[in-house]
């Protein structure tokens, strides 16, 4: 890629000089005109107050000598002052040429499609040191933004191939008469269906969260609240499958026999900042990724507890369990388990990439234990309190 200049276009270093002498020229001819219209006047009446005779020889040779020793000082003057503006130029140019050239260089990397291109550290002033790391900023959330297109485009073709397998699959038997328009068929059909578009609001909302563009309705609201509503979510859901779903602050009590355990770090009365329909949604993904992988007759408990400046909750379950490296990609879009492919195919995979993101964007962290296959599975949500 090559970039063209104006004819008219001149460097820095041209420009440095060119201004600076303007500036001595401006200045030496103001000197001059003071010198020679203002203070020969002043000095002539001195040196008649001194007793020298009007039009006298030495009078004449005095403010002849004075002129010319003005003039002289002046022309001295702005030669030295043009040589030492020149260096200061010289200087500048090659202290910020370097610099601005790094620069615009990685800004053209960048046009490219570059993204990891960086501006080295520089040591040229607080100012090109401030540019310098907006640019780096600016790149760096460049580079994260195609970083997670083309992550959301690779994962995207990957799980569009199932559903659409499906349905390709079921027009040609129809096509071909091999399948009829039964109530299975149409129950597949529709699952599918349902699955493509439950995929597609997944893709927008993991999108907004990890480009960190969630809109957040900051509010009070006591932590015990907030687990009652989740649990009253998804209670019916538990029910149907047979898992038992328990909840575990201190100090609440709760209608129609929910089950109720007691811890000593209450939570009772404690509130934290949060949006509270971010925060549901993030304990129903938790809870309906909980009843994915806990059996029917196992049981899935919710907890909170308090720890000086912040409140942990927790979902935990005794189901499948989870390998050290399914541990390390737990959060990974799209990411599931081979148990959770046999198991259960209803889930998108970003349930919990959607709900790492929401409890960032809400200063706290999410993350996920297990002490191995068939041993059940702990996340954990950590919120600041006010």
């Amino acid at each position: 890629m090559t970039t063209t200049h104006s004819p008219s276009s001149t460097g820095l270093a041209t420009r440095l000089l060119a201004g600076q002498a303007i500036v001595l020229v401006a200045g030496a001819l103001t000197v001059g005109l003071v010198a020679a219209v203002i203070g020969p006047p002043i000095f002539h009446q001195h040196l008649l107050e001194a007793a020298h005779q009007q039009n006298s020889h030495e009078l004449v040779h005095i403010e002849m000598a004075y002129r010319d020793s003005s003039l002289i000082s002046v022309g001295i003057g702005l030669l030295i002052s043009l040589l030492a503006a020149g260096a200061v130029t010289w200087f500048l140019t090659r202290r910020l040429r370097r610099p601005l050239e790094q620069v615009t260089h990685a800004a053209r990397e960048l046009t490219l499609g570059h993204y990891a291109t960086r501006v080295p550290a520089i040591a040229a002033g607080t100012e090109l040191e401030t540019l310098a790391a907006a640019f780096n900023t600016m790149a760096a959330r460049l580079d994260s933004v195609e970083d997670t297109r083309r992550r959301m485009l690779s994962d995207l073709a990957h799980e569009l191939r199932t559903p659409i397998a499906t349905i390709s699959a079921y027009h040609e038997g129809l096509h071909d008469g091999v399948t009829s328009l039964g109530p299975e068929s149409r129950a597949a059909l529709e699952e599918q269906t349902q699955r493509l578009a439950r995929l597609a609001d997944d893709i927008d909302e993991v999108s907004t969260a990890e480009e960190g563009r969630l809109a957040l309705d900051l509010r009070s609201h006591h932590v015990t609240d907030l687990l009652w509503a989740a649990h009253e979510g998804m209670r019916d859901r538990y029910a149907t499958k047979g898992v038992n779903l328990l909840i575990f602050p201190a100090g609440q009590q709760y209608p129609d026999g929910v089950n109720l355990l007691v811890d000593d770090r209450s939570v009772a009365g404690l509130q934290v900042l949060v949006d509270r329909s971010r925060i549901g949604q993030v304990l129903t993904n938790l809870l309906n990724n909980a009843l994915r992988h806990t059996p029917a007759g196992g049981t899935v408990i919710i907890s909170a507890v308090s720890d000086r400046d912040h409140v942990s909750i927790t979902v935990s379950d005794n189901g499948d369990g989870m390998t050290p490296e399914q541990l390390e990609h737990a959060f990974e879009r799209f990411y599931r388990a081979d148990f959770a492919r046999t198991h259960d195919r209803t889930g998108s995979g970003i349930g919990l990439t959607i709900s790492r993101a929401i409890i960032n964007a809400h200063g706290g962290s999410l993350t996920a234990a297990s002490s191995g296959p068939d041993q059940g599975s702990t996340l954990t949500i950590n919120l600041p309190t006010p």
